[in-house]
């Protein structure tokens, strides 16, 4: 006996899914980027901006 896919069971399953998703792909974030190994990357990102020659105009 196979389960009906109405509407409502479509959006139930879409929303709790979505949400899910969302979830875990925030904490994946949240954790790629506060991992200690990456912390000169990002240290090397911020610092690249503030080059000595970017002066401003005159």
């Amino acid at each position: 006996m196979s389960m009906p896919f109405d509407h409502e069971t479509l959006v139930a399953f879409s929303k709790s899914f979505g949400l899910f998703y969302l979830i875990a792909m925030s904490v994946i974030a949240v954790v790629y980027a506060l991992w200690p190994a990456n912390q000169a990357q990002f240290d090397r990102a911020a610092e690249q901006i503030f080059d000595d020659g970017d002066t401003p105009c005159q």
